[in-house]
């Protein structure tokens, strides 16, 4: 995830709960197996555990 920082990627997360969620962010920073980011989905600064994290891609910018 550390190359990521300052992109935006759209993962697949398991909560706590268990439930799964596809959500668009942007990477703040990575450190000690947390992901500091904006979520785009939720409008609101999140954090994910990366080992909760089951596939990650990267947003592609549209092109003109």
């Amino acid at each position: 995830m550390q190359k990521w920082v300052g992109r935006r990627v759209e993962i697949i997360y398991q909560g706590a709960d268990g439930r799964l969620s596809q959500r668009t962010i942007r990477v703040l920073s990575v450190q000690n197996g947390v992901v500091r980011a904006y979520c785009l989905t939720t409008g609101a600064p999140r954090t994910f555990r990366i080992d909760s994290i089951l596939a990650c891609v990267p947003v592609r910018r549209r092109s003109a």
